[in-house]
């Protein structure tokens, strides 16, 4: 199976140098249909190839894989409802539809200096808004829930999720071993740090906290990305170890927050969003700031894992962001030009 236009896309983006590794995959509940893997894993001379096992920093992708799904399984034991107030007018459902009124972002880790001091600041950070007018996204909203799960699990996030993703064949990871940096896609020559980051979270509140939190820091390849995204089209089926249908429903469901395409934890379809314009209204997804995506269109039995390190070697590439779209929609003209 060949996907002539997806190729001539990712190629565009490597020829104007909007990443220079990518491995796009798509698939159904079933399993992959297509898996290409592009470019090298930095702009250096001799740069080791993408491969399509090539481990990619996911990002905010974390969110929706391992966060948003902890949180579904305690909501499911009754360890916490989408009702328990978290503090003054937060609820936790607010944390997850991003309408929690706290900010979207601080530069917390250049005024705190461990990560129990960065606990107490998230936790402390007053509201810019009521909760439930309106929905921007926030860091500081799903710190506070990560800090919440471990509190009313009694485990590290890291812990939970690996408790709840058994799937060694595609493993999903916060912290890689060490002896797999070499072949990690690179991330940012980061100031802050003072050298490449290469195997380490490229989020600092992340890497504060030791490469394990709500927000940002797991890792993993295209494989097992679309796995899971397979897991979640099954799970809108049938009960998986994941969710049931009812739960999946539940959780992929436009919240009803003015101006807002937020569902809990994921974000859904719009004829703006990332995940371009052939997608269902119901589809569900989200993006990870390093340069990744996942959509997944339960109507239609499909799903899009999109991986790059557009941040390398500096966060100031902002070519990729407009290119989701049209990946996105080049994938689907190749998927109904193969008759599927």
């Amino acid at each position: 199976m060949t996907f002539p236009r997806t190729l001539a896309a990712m190629t565009e983006g490597l020829d104007r140098r909007a990443y220079p590794a990518i491995v796009c995959e798509a698939g159904r509940r079933a399993g992959p249909l297509w898996r290409q893997a592009l470019g090298a894993l930095s702009y250096d001379v001799g740069a080791p190839p993408c491969r399509e096992s090539t481990i990619f920093d996911l990002a905010s992708l974390t969110k929706v894989i391992a966060t948003t799904s902890i949180t579904m399984k305690a909501v499911r034991e009754g360890r916490l409802s989408l009702s328990s107030v978290v503090r003054d007018d937060i609820t936790v459902a607010h944390l997850l539809d991003h309408s929690s009124g706290l900010p979207a972002h601080r530069r917390l880790w250049d005024a705190v200096a461990d990560a129990a001091a960065l606990r107490d600041a998230v936790l402390d950070m007053p509201q810019d808004r009521p909760a439930g007018v309106q929905a921007v996204y926030s860091d500081i909203g799903f710190m506070t829930l990560g800090f919440l799960l471990e509190a009313c699990m009694d485990a590290p996030l890291d812990q939970q999720w690996r408790a709840l993703w058994t799937d060694t064949a595609h493993p999903l990871e916060f912290v890689p071993d060490r002896s797999t940096w070499a072949s990690i896609a690179p991330t940012e020559r980061d100031p802050w740090r003072g050298h490449l980051l290469q195997g380490e979270v490229h989020d600092e509140h992340a890497a504060l906290l030791g490469g394990v939190a709500a927000h940002a820091g797991l890792f993993g390849n295209a494989a097992s990305v679309g796995r899971f995204a397979s897991t979640v089209l099954e799970s809108f089926q049938q009960e998986t170890g994941l969710a049931t249908p009812a739960e999946m429903r539940l959780w992929a469901r436009r919240r009803s927050v003015p101006g807002s395409s937020r569902a809990l934890g994921w974000d859904t379809m719009l004829p703006t969003s990332s995940c371009g314009t052939h997608m269902s209204p119901t589809a569900i997804g989200h993006t990870g700031f390093t340069g990744t995506s996942v959509w997944i269109d339960w109507e239609r039995d499909c799903y899009v894992v999109i991986l790059t390190n557009r941040v390398h070697p500096t966060r100031s590439n902002e070519l990729f962001v407009p290119m989701r779209a049209r990946l996105h929609d080049a994938i689907a003209a190749d998927l109904a030009a193969a008759g599927l």
